[in-house]
């Protein structure tokens, strides 16, 4: 696969900007190239939309008979599909090629703290299916239970030609130690700790599995719906149960040397003078509480597409621990990574999202930020559903993303 140097010089590269495309480096003509340059085009096409062979071509460097290859055996597959030729002023009219949406499937599966979910997403990581279930806490087989038959339902349902990807987990690291928190009778939970969930599910459903932090998979569901975060540093943080982030450097999802990069909820703050951890005030977990210490009913925190207005004061009250605790940790993390970008998500409601993204704002601009460089602060894309579309996305990366390993793969 030949790269052609014209398209590699710093004229072609002024090119891609001026044209408002976004690249990702590019092609490979050594041994692997082939697998990495099919990656490639696909994850350009993710990210920019339907795009010519002219334009991949532009983007990668490579040559456009090598392009019209990769394009004609991605179109073969399935995984490409021609849109209406474009007719420019000059010329034969251009055909921009997209994403087939049935080109392929996974499955995403969110275990958490209340409540587990499984969900089906296409090839354009659109939800075409879903189930959730709520539970006072997370019993190991009755969860896996759960994730077994519903896979099954849902495969049954698709056409038997469908290609399904595999399916990815997102959880929370190390279930077991929070039992207290969620009020779980002693040793319920411990069914954790020795538990190879990824092998559990692959072995019940057939399918490759890939495992992640919950709040990372949020953040890689994040990073793959943003394409501003192409190139930026950012500190990705979701507000569910409990709370927890992940860590974007250069516009790729770091995990860290044993893929806990991100755990915000871990970072001590300080509130009302007393030294204690993010995730004891900035968590619905605690507002959970709160809202039982006044004997209201708690179920309204499992519908996060609800209106929670009546939770009033309450919620007020939360909002406002949330923001100053988070703008401490926000702080925090962006003094040791020069972060340009936080992102806030969580399963709240858009219009409670907004306003703790407003408050920690002002909560931010109350510290010294003295040698600190300007960050911004803004709310999330996708809310309650990063997690389970996160963990879909997983198997995605995993076949067909842009990953520079494939290059020294068989």
């Amino acid at each position: 696969m030949d790269r052609d140097p014209s398209l590699a010089t710093d004229q072609g590269v002024r090119d891609t900007r001026e044209s408002g495309l976004s690249s990702l480096g590019g092609g490979a003509n050594q041994a692997g190239g082939r697998a990495y340059n099919e990656r490639l085009a696909l994850s350009l096409i993710r990210l920019n939309g339907p795009l010519t062979r002219a334009e991949l071509a532009r983007l990668t460097g490579l040559t456009p008979q090598t392009l019209s290859h990769i394009v004609r055996r991605l179109e073969d597959d399935g995984l490409l599909v021609a849109q209406a030729p474009q007719r420019g002023r000059v010329g034969q009219p251009s055909t921009p090629y997209a994403l087939n949406r049935d080109g392929a499937a996974s499955f995403g599966v969110k275990i958490g703290r209340r409540s587990t979910e499984i969900v089906l997403c296409d090839f354009l990581g659109e939800i075409r299916a879903r189930t959730k279930r709520t539970h006072a806490y997370p019993v190991p087989e009755a969860s896996l239970a759960l994730v077994e038959t519903e896979i099954a339902r849902m495969r049954a349902e698709l056409p038997t030609t469908m290609r399904f990807s595999g399916v990815g987990i997102a959880m929370p690291f190390e279930l077991w130690k929070w039992a207290e928190e969620v009020d779980a009778p002693a040793g319920l939970l411990d069914g954790w700790r020795d538990l190879d969930v990824a092998a559990e599910i692959a072995g019940a459903v057939g399918l490759p599995t890939y495992l992640a932090n919950d709040a990372t998979a949020a953040c890689g569901a994040e990073l793959a719906r943003n394409p501003r975060s192409v190139g930026v540093d950012w500190l990705y943080v979701f507000i569910g149960s409990f709370i927890g982030g992940g860590v974007v450097l250069d516009g790729a999802l770091r995990q860290g040397r044993t893929r806990n990069a991100g755990a915000v909820g871990s970072m001590p703050v300080f509130i009302d003078g007393a030294p204690s951890q993010l995730i004891r005030h900035a968590s619905l977990i605690t507002l959970e509480k709160a809202m039982r210490a006044e004997g209201m009913a708690v179920s309204v925190l499992q519908a996060p597409e609800a209106d929670w207005t009546a939770i009033g004061p309450v919620l007020d009250r939360w909002i406002d621990r949330t923001a100053r605790s988070l703008a401490t940790a926000i702080v925090a993390g962006t003094a040791i990574i020069d972060f340009q970008r936080i992102c806030i998500d969580g399963a709240v409601p858009r219009d409670v999202l907004d306003r703790i993204v407003v408050q920690t704002r002002a909560r931010v601009g109350e510290l010294d930020l003295d040698g600190l460089s300007p960050f911004e602060i803004e709310a999330g894309a996708i809310g309650a559903d990063a997690r389970a579309l996160g963990g879909a996305m997983l198997p995605m990366i995993a076949n067909f993303s842009c990953d520079q390993d494939v290059l020294l793969k068989r």
